[in-house]
Order: C-alpha cells, then sequence, then structure tokens
C-alpha cells in the first residue's frame, strides 16, 4: 500500500509540461505573451482541461471563466482541497509566474494518480482566470468574484485598451461557464509560486513559508493640459501635460521611498496625441501602493493625493484620479501554515517564514476558505519579465512540498 510519506513528484515531467505550454503565447526572448482570455489563453486551457481529464478528473467551469479540475477522494461528504493559480500572463511575462502553482498542482495530481493513493477529500485544481490584470483591471478579478468582491457583471464589463470586455471574450473562447461563481466549493486552498523576489535566493533558502499578503491599491490619473506647437509655444506659456506627469511620477516614488518597506510605483503611461512636436495635451498613467500595514498604506494614500494638487497648480494643468481597486493586506490560515512548514522539513528543503510583496489570487480566497502559499526562488528576484528563471529542481522542490502540505492536511480530514 502506498504510503504519503513516500510519494515522490516527477520534476522533469513537470518541467517538460511548463516547457510545453510556454509556447502557447511564446515571445522570441524566452518569455510568454499570454493575455487573460485570449486565443492563446485559450489554448493553454483546453490543454489544461485535457490532461486533467486524462487523470479522471471532472472539470467543471463557472461563469467567469474559473477552471475546476476534481479528482473523487474516501469521502464525498466533504468538499475538496484545492490547488490553483493562474495560466495567464503579463505581455511580457515569463513561463512561471502562475503557471507554476497550476502545472505544479498538475504534477502532484499526476503522482496521486500514478501511485492509486486515494485521498480522504477530494483533491481539486484550479485555474483562475485574469489573475494578472494586465489586459482587465484590476488584477486577481475572478478570484474576487468567486471571493463576493466583486459581482459576474462588474467581471464582465472590464475593457482592455481596445475597448473589448471581458465578458465578450469568455464567450468568444468558449470559457464562459454555466457555474455560479462561488459555487462549486472547496474546503482550502493551497497556491504554489515562484517568490517574485530576491529574499529566497540570497538566502539560499529553497521554500518560503507565506504567512500573508500586503496591502494594494491601484490607481487611474488623466493629467489635462493644453496641446501646442512645441516651435511656437513660449515655455512660460505652456500647459505641458507630461512636464506634470513626470513630477507627478517623481513624487509618488518619493512616498514609497518614505514609507518603506512599503513601495509606490508608476508602471503604465499613455501620452497624447504623443507627436515629437507638440507639447502633450493628456496623459494618463497608473499608481500602484503597497505596504503590509493597512495604517501606513492610508498614509501613503494621503501622501501621492497631497502631492498632485500642488504640481498641477505650478504647471497649470488640471487632473482627475480615482482608485479603482483595494486589497487589503491579509493574513494566511495558521493550520495550513504548519502544513506547508512541515512539507518542507519532511522533504529535507530549507524554508523561511515572509509575507508576499505581490498580489495573488490566494489573497482573495482566504476570505471564503483557508488558504496559504508556497514560495520557491526566482533567479535574481525578476518577474514580469521574459527573463524571469527558476530551476527545474526548484520547481520540483515546490510541487512536492505543495503535495506534502496537501496530504498533510489531508489526514485532518479523515
Amino acid at each position: 500500500m502506498t504510503s504519503k510519506t513516500n510519494l515522490t513528484i516527477n520534476a522533469q515531467r513537470l518541467w517538460d509540461s511548463l516547457m510545453e505550454t510556454a509556447q502557447f503565447g511564446g515571445t522570441p526572448k524566452g518569455g510568454i505573451k499570454r493575455l487573460s482570455v485570449s486565443d492563446e489563453d485559450k489554448r493553454v486551457r483546453d490543454w489544461f482541461r485535457a490532461e486533467c481529464e486524462k487523470l479522471g478528473c471532472t472539470v467543471e467551469v463557472d461563469e467567469v471563466g474559473n477552471m475546476f479540475a476534481t479528482r473523487p477522494g474516501k469521502r464525498s461528504d466533504i468538499a475538496p482541497i484545492a490547488m490553483g493559480s493562474h495560466l495567464d500572463t503579463q505581455p511580457t511575462g515569463g513561463k512561471f509566474d502562475g503557471v507554476l502553482g497550476v502545472l505544479g498542482a498538475l504534477e502532484a495530481m499526476r503522482t496521486l494518480v500514478d501511485m492509486e493513493y486515494q485521498t480522504n477529500a477530494p483533491i481539486m485544481i484550479v485555474n483562475w482566470t485574469n489573475e494578472e490584470g494586465s489586459r482587465f483591471a484590476p488584477a486577481m478579478l475572478c478570484s474576487g468574484v468567486y471571493a463576493g468582491v466583486f459581482t459576474p457583471e462588474f467581471a464582465y464589463s472590464r475593457e482592455d485598451r481596445a475597448g473589448i470586455k471581458l465578458g465578450d471574450e469568455l464567450t468568444r473562447i468558449g470559457y464562459k461557464g454555466t457555474h455560479k461563481a462561488g459555487a462549486i466549493k472547496f474546503s482550502a486552498m493551497f497556491e504554489l509560486h515562484i517568490e517574485q523576489g530576491p529574499i529566497l535566493e540570497a538566502e539560499a533558502k529553497m521554500i518560503g513559508v507565506v504567512t500573508g499578503v500586503q496591502g494594494m491599491r491601484w490607481y487611474e490619473v488623466t493629467v489635462t493640459g493644453q496641446e501646442s506647437h512645441t516651435g511656437a509655444t513660449p515655455m512660460s506659456l505652456r500647459k505641458n501635460a507630461l512636464l506634470a506627469s513626470a513630477r507627478m511620477i517623481d513624487a509618488i516614488d518619493a512616498v514609497g521611498m518614505t514609507h518603506l518597506p512599503g513601495v509606490a510605483s508608476v508602471g503604465l503611461i499613455e501620452n497624447r496625441p504623443n507627436s515629437r512636436n507638440v507639447v502633450p495635451g493628456e496623459v494618463f498613467f497608473t499608481v500602484d501602493l503597497r505596504h503590509p500595514d493597512e495604517k501606513v498604506l492610508d498614509k501613503m494614500e494621503t501622501a501621492f493625493r497631497a502631492a498632485l494638487p500642488k504640481i498641477a497648480a505650478d504647471t497649470k494643468v488640471t487632473f482627475e484620479e480615482k482608485c479603482i481597486w483595494k486589497s487589503p493586506a491579509v493574513k494566511f490560515a495558521p493550520e495550513l501554515i504548519d502544513c506547508v512548514r512541515n512539507g518542507a522539513k519532511q522533504a529535507g528543503f530549507t524554508s523561511r517564514e515572509m509575507a508576499s510583496g505581490a498580489g495573488h489570487d490566494a489573497a482573495y480566497i482566504a476570505r471564503v476558505a483557508p488558504t496559504t502559499m508556497i514560495f520557491v526562488p526566482c533567479l535574481g528576484g525578476i518577474s514580469h519579465n521574459e527573463a524571469e528563471s527558476t530551476t527545474l529542481e526548484e520547481c520540483g522542490a515546490g510541487s512536492q512540498v505543495l503535495l506534502n502540505a496537501v496530504l498533510a492536511h489531508d489526514t485532518t480530514l479523515a
């Protein structure tokens, strides 16, 4: 009889799956461009569904495209233990962000099937829709719908920069499911992910035991000046929206520097009309504020908002600013954290406790079910970049600890 202590994942098989699916949206520089509910996303979803069905899993899709693949357990009277993350990427994303969490879970499931190991609870793999928020803002959108943070109608109405709605794209690619969001239940969720930071690598630790996620807030700012001829408009008479925005961005950076370990970032900017001989008349940019302490995050928001009016007055422009998303700081379930800590020890891997600086679907799922995360290193802490890199051994370690943690939690449900 197979014991849970000798279930060993196949790291090479996991790696091969990572490299195979990286072709769906693969970029010349070795990354992935697989935006949410795009044609490339449909291809990887179809692949994932087929692989899960080969294992005897039942695959269900909810109304916002979240996918749930379930293998029965000994007991049908308890909700599944879920493992999950996301398969969508940034426009210049890497091979591992999100994808490792889904395929590492798939490898764990393959191992259970190979060894004919029967868990007490059903085991589930989840692929969450639109975690990145790069095509449709905000991030973690459809895990948010699952958790009741957003309505399905809000998700459907989100538009990309071309004005295409998420709801229409879900229908087009055939992944607007019939199950109501939140109706497909699970009792706990573990999310495997690359760290997206440099700490594990710097400390030569294999596993990050994640205790929570820092708070995040996203804003959109539109600065309006006046378009005019660069050659004929004196410097003193200009209403330069780009100049004003540049000073605002500098002030936003200062907010982050004065509230460490918080961060303040501008990642998207659109300059209009974007002509070399026209003084810019309008600029749109986004702001991303993060801190593990909500009270400090409040102070950062106050400082950011206080800086903009003075800069606008000094540069003779106007502006509009709005907060489009708030994700409060999250603390994960202690009993699941213990499972991860013990799972790493069982596998013989070094580990350390840490909070996540990035947002993840687990942050919303923690509102409706016990949840935690597992981190593995990534080279140089680089993520959201085609150069994002981790190793076969690190991916395998993450998947092994994921399996160990799930099985440890499963023993409490006997």
